[in-house]
């Protein structure tokens, strides 16, 4: 246990490192950043103007208040004058209704405008995530992208909402108030002013420091939610090798951590607040001493004393509440930073800008499906462009040819499916696509063209039709059970609780692994694809399954050029090429029959198949 703590706090000292490196550059508070969220609310422009005028508003009519009220208490109360007082009670009640009915639709423009920009931000980023390359996902962890759109935007709504147009009622509250003071007592106006630098100061000192402190709880929170997602997802793998106390161990120490900076935040925040206050009635008593004095002299009415009081309190109060705000404007600040970074996140690649759409040729009448021809010429790639895991690799498909890839567990085999399907692009070398250099095709129309199914066959929550339907989305009932019907399994789908309108639960838990993966097949075949994709698509299907299958999936690769990574002889001995693949080169190439006469490699791997299927069987 002591040596794995170690090993948690590495990981966790690592990762804030790195974090804390990103953030190095960024400013406690950006204009641009500002200006920037306020670019969202740009579809409202004229709720926007009014919020902004009963802004204002408020800002001007709370001193009005005051000096109203600090005016009637020095004027008819002191002189007795019942005439004036309730004509002017009256005209403070207008004022006092006037000010709290702009606060009820400045507050109700405030919430409706913050939640336009909420889900505009949310909408950008779920948009821009699913346009991100597959690299992209392998370096930024799902709690991660999931900490953006939930406690990030939350605190931008916060920000919205209520920080900018608060700490703009309480500014103005100051500045009105400032200058009806300097109007009334100029010298006593100047003793308020001498309070500035210090205030200043005061904010310099803090300014950074709880800067800091907000976004390292950012981030910690973030490190939090991203465990929490991979800690659910995986819970089969941790439950299965007994690892719930070590990963609840982990988890304790990143929970700690973030409670570390919670504290210390909430510490700074302790300090400064009441230091803002203790200011303000230090500088209150000043004024008092200093009124006082000038009152005893007959420099100043007693009236103009108590009006200025009134003022000076006024004048104050907003600074412990501006303290405040300033801190959730830190926190609003940091969750912009990171949900712009994100938004902003250059993509590893994109589609060229003279980029065409892959022609789809259209077959004769009494002609099925046509293929396309892809050829890879000394095509190199690597993950990590410095670490090479294909080289050199030359081959063709004809069109409507069967490619088995034949290999160990890191060959290649899956580097070449994914450079076919352009989730990545080659580090050197060409693939072609009809002739098309892939970089020259618009992903969109290959990946029309495509059909994949995948050793981890993924569903989406919903019914089994709706899940078969998301490879065209337009495809009727029947097209769909017709599809069915050609793989032989529209039966297994009938015989399900509620036929295809079965719901299959979050990520298929309702259905078997092999009727997801039924799913799937009957998925990838209504695309009517050009180009088939199948990456160890038969491993979670029975013998009798696949038995089913097989009549099937020749007719749903009869005339479309397929890749086959499989670990079952059924699936690549009509295989019109087998390449045979060895840490990122084909070593041997040739039909099934050509190339066990060989007595090489696939001879080698295909004994272990057979003593595999014979262990199964």
């Amino acid at each position: 246990m002591k040596e794995h703590a170690v090993k948690t706090a590495d990981i966790t000292v690592v990762e804030k490192s790195r974090e804390e490196a990103e953030e190095a550059h960024f400013r406690p508070l950006q204009w641009s950043l500002i200006r920037r969220l306020f670019s969202y609310t740009a579809p409202v422009k004229t709720k926007t103007r009014w919020l902004v005028a009963l802004v204002l508003l408020r800002a001007g009519l709370l001193p009005a208040m005051v000096f109203i009220s600090s005016r009637i208490i020095s004027g008819p109360i002191a002189s007795g004058d019942l005439h004036i007082l309730p004509w002017a009670v009256l005209g403070f009640a207008a004022v006092a209704l006037l000010t709290e009915g702009s606060m009820r639709w400045r507050q109700k423009f405030a919430l409706e405008i913050g939640e336009i920009v909420v889900n505009s931000l949310r909408a950008q980023i779920f948009e821009r995530v699913q346009r991100q390359p597959m690299s992209f996902f392998h370096r930024m962890k799902l709690g991660r992208i999931i900490s953006r759109v939930t406690s990030d935007v939350e605190s931008l709504r916060a920000g919205i909402q209520n920080v900018f147009f608060v700490s703009v009622v309480q500014g103005g509250q100051m500045i009105v108030t400032a200058v009806v003071m300097a109007f009334l007592d100029f010298e006593l106006f100047c003793v308020v002013l001498a309070m500035a630098p210090i205030l200043w100061s005061i904010n310099r000192h803090f300014r950074v420091k709880l800067s800091k402190l907000t976004r390292s709880a950012q981030e910690s929170f973030s490190r939090v939610t991203a465990t929490l997602a991979e800690s659910v997802s995986g819970i089969r793998v941790t439950q299965g090798f007994v690892r719930q106390e070590t990963n609840a161990g982990f988890f304790r120490s990143l929970l700690a951590d973030h409670s570390r900076y919670n504290l210390a935040l909430a510490r700074t925040s302790g300090v400064l607040t009441p230091l803002l206050e203790l200011n303000s009635q230090f500088f209150v008593a000043i004024l008092l001493l200093f009124g006082g004095w000038r009152t005893f002299h007959g420099d100043m009415e007693i009236a103009s004393l108590i009006q200025f009081f009134f003022l000076s309190n006024f004048f104050f109060s907003p600074i412990a509440t501006l303290g405040n705000q300033y801190n959730q404007a830190l926190v609003a600040m940091a969750g912009a930073e990171r949900v712009f970074r994100l938004i902003d996140a250059t993509p590893d690649w994109e589609d060229a800008v003279d980029a065409v759409d892959l022609p789809r040729p259209q077959p004769a009448a009494d002609q099925g499906p046509v293929g396309a021809r892809v050829e890879l010429h000394d095509l190199s790639f690597g993950y990590d462009p410095t670490k090479p895991v294909l080289h050199g690799v030359n081959f063709t498909a004809e069109a409507g040819q069967t490619v088995a890839l034949v290999g160990h567990t890191g060959s290649g085999k899956s580097s070449i499916i994914n450079l076919v399907a352009k989730f990545y692009l080659p580090t050197s070398g060409e693939l072609r696509i009809d002739g098309h250099e892939i970089r020259k095709i618009t992903s969109r129309s290959l990946h029309r063209q495509m059909g994949m199914v995948q050793q981890q066959n993924f569903l989406f929550s919903g019914t089994v039709l709706e899940n078969i339907r998301l490879s065209r989305p337009e495809a009727t009932d029947a097209e769909i059970r017709e599809a069915a019907r050609q793989l032989d399994c529209l039966d297994v789908f009938e015989s399900l609780p509620n036929g295809l309108f079965t719901e299959v639960g979050e990520r298929g838990t309702a259905l078997s692994v092999g009727q997801r993966q039924l799913v799937c097949f009957t998925r990838a075949l209504l695309a009517d694809p050009r180009i088939v994709i199948l990456d160890e698509a038969t491993s979670s299907i029975d013998a009798l399954t696949e038995e089913r299958l097989q009549k099937a999936l020749i007719e749903l690769l009869r005339g479309r050029t397929s890749f086959i990574v499989a670990h079952r002889l059924s699936t690549i001995r009509h295989a019109d090429q087998v390449l045979v693949l060895d840490q990122g080169r084909i070593i041997e190439r040739g039909t099934h029959d050509s190339l066990l006469e060989a007595g090489g490699k696939y001879a080698e791997l295909y004994e272990q198949f057979v003593q595999m299927e014979a262990e199964e069987n």
